[in-house]
């Protein structure tokens, strides 16, 4: 009965809160929607007042196009006014001179198409002077300009470029640590320089000058060849024939190697991109090639260098113009071995390899051989001629005596038997070198009379000129 007595005011409390919360939440939410119906009267006013502004915007740009049609319209009619106006004037041009012609026509007792024709004649005459004048006039400003273009091109080339040079010598001098070695290079009974000699093709002078030897040749790749052996020899010590021999062929594969290596770095150089590996080789070669006295390779790389700096002034292909004037002599790379023009054997060798247009005009133009097509080719004969004319760059007797020495060998090695010769001594000596399976003493001997009656009567030459045949024969076993 007690519980019975508490409880129900409880739950009459419980009812009384839960009312009130009701009424607080009911509150709660007519504050809210009071504040949100404000808030959307707010942004209807807002609206509503932009949307008169844009509309006023859009009458007033109405009003401006209407305006500006109107000042078309006038225009048009003004234009149109002045045409009418030009129209008449036109009209009236035409029939005044139709009257004047007229005029005219009955002054004189000619007809129209008579006085067009004779006005037409008298104007000619008198244009054909004036013409004359014109034509000598801007004749001779254009090669004023033209040479004024030409001396500011060659002169940008030549003061952006300037190349070392010196000319080549037909000897080179060792120098030895000491002077017994020269006892040691000349050998027993002389064996080691006539091996030396004959292997190499170059006469090595021993004298009295204090620790050095000389080598003399007219080929710069066989005395290259000579300098690195001897000096290979000293430095070993072993100064003995096939000791020689044994060092020879490894000096020449390392120089074969060597000018591959030379071309890939002046290909590298002047940025010429792909070329084909033979022709590097060939470019590498030309190190060892003079004409004039001027070295091929050095001329080829100064002729490069100026041809690129030239086309890049008359907006050609400078890069072409560099690859034309690397390979313009390449021809002389193998003119000691094969002979003939250095112009052909180049247009043949950049033409198997597939060189461009422009290469080949320019190998064939350099020389006269062909017109130059494009500014690539002309850059490259001007160049030519700036490195080949410049002072000291040539000389002549040198290049004389050259070409001598390679008509004769050219002479000597189509004879029969013959494996090599070489012209020495400054070309006061020649070494011809036989196959002993080919030709006997007897004929060896013969040969060499033979050779030195066709010197006699195809050559001119100071002097006279020794002609040795060596004939040798070798048996060779190996024990195993």
């Amino acid at each position: 009965m007690l519980r019975r007595k508490f409880w129900y005011p409880k739950r009459a409390t419980e009812k009384l809160l839960h009312s009130q919360q009701l009424k607080l939440k009911e509150m709660e939410l007519e504050q809210k929607f009071q504040v949100r119906v404000q808030e959307y009267e707010l942004k209807n006013k807002e609206f509503a007042h932009k949307e008169a502004q844009q509309l006023q915007e859009i009458q007033r740009r109405f009003a401006e196009i209407e305006q500006k049609e109107l000042a078309l319209s006038e225009k048009e009619k003004k234009l149109a006014r002045k045409e009418e106006s030009q129209n008449k004037l036109h009209m009236q041009y035409i029939q005044e001179r139709e009257n004047l012609k007229n005029t005219l026509s009955q002054h004189l007792g000619m007809s129209v198409e008579e006085i067009t024709k004779k006005l037409y004649k008298l104007i000619e005459e008198d244009m054909v002077d004036y013409k004359g004048k014109l034509i000598r006039r801007y004749e001779s400003e254009a090669k004023d300009e033209a040479r004024k273009r030409a001396n500011y091109i060659i002169a940008q080339a030549t003061t952006r470029y300037a190349g070392e040079f010196a000319t080549e010598r037909l000897i080179n001098v060792i120098t030895l640590p000491n002077d017994e070695l020269k006892g040691r290079i000349i050998g027993k009974e002389g064996r080691n320089i006539k091996t030396l000699e004959m292997i190499t093709g170059v006469d090595v002078i021993i004298d009295d000058t204090p620790s050095s030897i000389v080598l003399s040749s007219f080929n710069l790749y066989r005395r290259a060849i000579a300098t690195k052996l001897i000096e290979a020899l000293v430095e070993d010590g072993r100064i003995q024939p096939s000791r020689i021999e044994e060092v020879y062929e490894r000096i020449s594969q390392e120089m074969e190697e060597q000018i591959a290596q030379d071309g890939e770095d002046v290909v590298l150089d002047l940025g010429l991109g792909y070329m084909h590996p033979e022709l590097k080789k060939l470019v590498g070669k030309m190190k060892y090639r003079a004409s004039y006295g001027q070295n091929s390779l050095g001329h080829s790389i100064e002729v490069a260098k100026l041809a690129g700096i030239i086309a890049g002034e008359l907006g050609g292909d400078a890069r072409m113009a560099r690859r034309a004037g690397l390979l313009h002599d390449i021809g002389k790379s193998l003119t000691q071995e094969l002979g003939g023009n250095h112009v052909d054997l180049g247009y043949e060798l950049c033409l198997k390899y597939q060189e461009h247009p422009i290469v080949l005009n320019a190998i064939k133009s350099h020389h006269g051989h062909e017109e130059a097509q494009s500014i690539e080719a002309a850059a490259v004969c001007t160049a030519d001629t700036l490195s080949a004319a410049r002072p000291g760059a040539r000389r002549e007797a040198l290049e004389n005596f050259l070409q001598r020495a390679i008509e004769l060998e050219e002479l000597i090695n189509r004879k029969m038997g013959v494996r090599q010769s070489y012209v020495i001594n400054s070309g006061r000596e020649v070494r011809v070198i036989v196959d002993a399976d080919i030709l006997s003493d007897e004929e060896s001997a013969v040969l060499a009379r033979e050779i030195a009656k066709e010197i006699e009567e195809g050559f001119q030459y100071p002097g006279e000129i020794k002609i040795n045949v060596i004939r040798e024969s070798r048996a060779i076993e190996f024990a195993r």
